[in-house]
């Protein structure tokens, strides 16, 4: 009889490592994980140059809705997303720059007084405690830059951009001297902390009450620090999951949105897949080119500016048309990825859509939404008022609640999203 694999049973060859997915044959751990209750899980994105509304959204509100062109590559799933209309950030404009409050809804962000607030994805990781050696992932399909991810300050999260080097992360063990050299250089982290604090600590008796308490907010930063360094420190010593794929090789040309998407999710898959993470933002740039899609001549820039030109209106369908065929073959993927008595997509929400309504006139209102997965009741279209928009942040909150966190409010929430519950 042979004896059942280990949860760490990894290859090795020529120093890589590559960890293995939760597997059947992982006979006490799958029953561990169903009596412990499933993984929750969020996947949030954002097509940065709007997707056409006339093409995506039913006429028909409720589960009896006619599948529209953009639903159509989806149609297998129809059971498993919800689709949102008439639905925005209140007091969210400024056009391109609303980017900046996809998954934060800070208002005006246009504006020269802007000040982000913290992320969808960013509070999740306050509010669950830490189970994966990465709290989150934040992608870019584009060349560089920052992606969705806001933290508590305002301040973006710089976005990893190379699939090549995001699947490094992920998967690739270094040497033990390296391993050992990222230790002593989380144990330096820890003592410089330790030497701040103590400093900190004698300044406290010499100050006023108002410079207490900010002593006081600080020394809850230095142990939050030093709690995250010594998680830090254990995950660098267990060897990193596997995965019986290549590695990816960057795509070069900024322009191939498909390819380079394509990467994107199949890298977001087995992070899923090995519970490396469970929290993902991925911004899906568009760009000032003519992407190699066939039939297109007009960089999708241009295209998204259509003013309701046929031959415009045409290129781009064929553009956003690629972008629900790769949104299906991820749906796909998690769908095939069984775990504990269920599947990827029943135990991970991914949000898909976009921060305009309109890109052809910079319009926010309207923001076209999708939702699959993650446990609730799909297979129908909510449609709410398009002159008086329902607030988007009440679907934030309801994702919230999914994950188990307690929480009322995001943002300008004003409750949960109507019509939209538990399976």
């Amino acid at each position: 009889m042979t004896n059942p694999l280990s949860r760490r049973s990894f290859l090795r060859a020529a120093g890589v490592s590559l960890a293995l997915p939760t597997l059947e044959c992982f006979t006490p751990l799958s029953r561990a994980a169903a009596s412990a209750g499933p993984i929750r899980r969020l996947i949030a994105c954002c097509t940065t140059l709007g997707i056409h509304a006339e093409n995506l959204f039913p006429k028909q509100a409720g589960r009896d809705f006619e599948l529209t062109p953009y639903l159509e590559p989806l149609k297998e799933f129809r059971g498993d997303l919800s689709v949102f209309s008439g639905v925005s950030h209140p007091e969210v404009d400024g056009g391109h720059s609303s980017e900046a409050s996809f998954l934060s809804a800070a208002p005006h962000p246009g504006a020269s007084s802007f000040r982000n607030t913290i992320s969808l994805d960013q509070l999740v990781l306050e509010k669950l405690p830490p189970a994966t050696r990465f709290g989150s992932l934040v992608l870019n399909t584009g060349q560089g830059g920052t992606g969705l991810s806001v933290s508590r300050s305002g301040v973006k999260v710089p976005a990893d951009y190379r699939p090549s080097e995001v699947f490094k992360k992920l998967f690739v063990n270094g040497t033990a001297k390296e391993v050992a050299q990222q230790s002593e250089r989380l144990r330096d982290g820890q003592s410089i902390m330790d030497t701040v604090a103590g400093d900190a600590k004698r300044l406290s008796a010499r100050v006023t009450a108002r410079d207490r308490e900010k002593l006081d907010e600080y020394f809850t930063t230095v142990r939050e620090v030093e709690q995250r360094l010594k998680l830090a420190e254990e995950w660098a010593k267990k060897p990193k999951p596997s995965v019986n794929v290549p590695p990816p090789t960057d795509v070069q040309n900024a322009a191939d949105f498909v390819a380079r998407t394509q990467l994107m999710f199949d890298i977001a898959h087995l992070a899923l897949q090995t519970d490396s993470t469970r929290v993902i933002t991925l911004a899906i740039a568009g760009h000032n080119s003519v992407p190699p899609v066939k039939g297109i001549t007009i960089d999708w820039h241009n295209l998204s500016h259509h003013g309701k030109d046929p031959e415009k209106l045409a290129q781009l369908r064929v553009i956003e048309l690629e972008q629900m065929k790769l949104l299906a073959g991820f749906l796909t993927k998690l769908k095939s990825s069984k775990e504990a008595g269920a599947d990827l997509l029943a135990n991970t929400m991914v949000l898909y859509g976009s921060n305009l309504g309109n890109a052809s006139s910079h319009d926010t209102r309207n923001m076209p939404m999708l939702l699959a997965g993650g446990g609730f009741k799909h297979g129908q279209h909510l449609a709410f008022d398009e002159k008086q928009n329902y607030p988007l942040p009440n679907l934030y909150v309801s994702m919230l609640q999914r994950l188990g966190i307690e929480a009322g409010k995001f943002a300008s929430s004003t409750g949960t999203m109507r019509g939209l519950e538990l399976a």
